[in-house]
């Protein structure tokens, strides 16, 4: 008689480096001979991988591990397992969940996938996380504590998931890490970043290579160099400046980054024709005043980045900025990130009209939707094709050029060419 399999259902919390580690996690566990359920509600097993990055990250992390305790509860599943930053960074809290299998939190050494790999994102794109940690003591994050220091992974390994994604027909490898320019920085060979990058632009065969987050003051000359030049690079990228004004920036420890982060949009431009730039900053960080925050917005209009986000500054436990006095009042802070999105919209207004008419490349993600080279996965928008027997044609993996016809909040609607 046949064994039977155990069934996984499988809850992915946080940022997309959260969603790599349970990918790799539970793509193993398919290896070994268990399936994933078709109903989400129901299996063996559910693994809920958390963030807790931010308050509202715990709060959703909370909500689901006691959604899973309510599900098993009724019958639905027979363990719960919990993993990832919020047991990691909370030890103790797995009395407050009873009904928890296993409470476990981020691993310490590196689990490298066994090919082909389980993906969350479909065939067209992934996720390739090069580094684990984070060497930064910006004093809002609580980072370093929950996943260490940084600790680069083996270019080997790395290069040979670059091979197997491409060959599985991957068309879009997204570089990510907590810093991905510090890549090597623990390696005594003095192996960097574009070591790295130019060994991915040398694979075979027709994909992207987008390196998102960058910090301001680690971009180098090499990176700019490897942007420009690379047959496979995408012209993109994330520069989370968090704030412009240099007494905050020197409030969140990232007095390193002051002068780059006031130039690192004009210098970009200059030095990398054609190039999309992604910025985030944070709102209500103590010290800023009113009048700071007018200084913020001025700069955001003068950099005119092509995408911007905002979010408001959460006091976390175990950092410096919790216990740091001048904090704007929370209402005060989350209005301040309501005006930074408006003003994301205007500038989007503009910018994306000046696009319409205009023909660009595409990878097809799903049927009838493709991501430009100007747009990230989950936080850019995508294109969505109008309906035609050539649109009908493509598939997800399928390159195409598409020319951009209306513009509805962040996506596009456009033919495919």
């Amino acid at each position: 008689m046949a064994k039977v399999k155990t069934s996984l259902s499988l809850v992915s919390l946080g940022c997309a480096k959260n969603a790599v580690d349970l990918q790799v996690m539970a793509g193993n566990l398919l290896k070994e001979g268990c399936i994933l359920s078709p109903d989400p509600d129901r299996a063996d097993v559910v693994i809920v991988n958390t963030c807790s990055f931010i308050a509202s990250a715990r709060e959703e992390a909370e909500s689901e591990i006691a959604r899973a305790v309510a599900l098993k509860n009724s019958g639905n599943f027979s363990k719960v397992v919990v993993t990832g930053c919020y047991p990691q960074r909370y030890p103790k809290a797995k009395s407050k969940f009873p009904g928890v299998d296993v409470w476990q939190g981020v691993p310490s050494e590196w689990i490298e996938p066994k090919m082909p790999e389980l993906r969350f994102t479909g065939k067209a794109f992934a996720y390739l996380k090069i580094a684990e940690g984070c060497n930064h003591r910006c004093a809002y994050c609580a980072i370093p504590g929950i996943r260490g220091r940084f600790r680069s992974r083996p270019m080997a390994d790395i290069l040979r998931e670059a091979k197997a994604l491409i060959k599985s027909g991957c068309r879009e490898l997204n570089i990510v890490a907590q810093d991905p320019m510090l890549y090597g920085c623990d390696f005594k060979d003095k192996t960097r970043l574009s070591d790295l990058l130019w060994k991915l632009d040398a694979l075979k065969g027709d994909f992207w290579i987008r390196v998102l987050y960058s910090y301001p003051s680690e971009i180098t000359e090499e990176f700019i160099d490897w942007l420009n030049n690379a047959k496979h690079a995408v012209k993109y990228v994330d520069v989370p400046l968090q704030h412009t004004v240099p007494e905050i920036l020197a409030k969140m420890n990232r007095k390193g980054a002051i002068e780059a982060s006031r130039v690192a949009a004009e210098v970009l431009r200059d030095v990398v024709p054609g190039i999309t730039l992604r910025t985030t900053v944070m709102t209500g960080f103590p010290g800023e005043t009113e009048a700071r925050f007018n200084e913020l917005l001025a700069d955001l209009r003068r950099m005119q980045f092509d995408r911007l986000g905002a979010f408001a500054f959460s006091p976390e436990k175990g950092t410096k900025g919790a216990k740091m006095s001048g904090r704007p009042s929370r209402k005060i802070a989350e209005e301040r990130e309501r005006i930074v999105m408006a003003e994301a919209k205007k500038l989007w207004k503009i910018k994306s009209k000046k696009m319409l008419g205009g023909e660009y490349e595409a990878l097809v993600v799903a049927p009838g939707v493709a991501r430009m080279h100007s747009q990230a996965p989950d936080v850019d928008g995508v294109v969505y094709l109008l309906d035609s027997p050539k649109a009908r044609r493509l598939e997800a993996g399928d390159f195409c050029r598409v020319r951009l016809e209306r513009v509805d909040g962040f996506d596009f609607e456009g033919d495919a060419l």
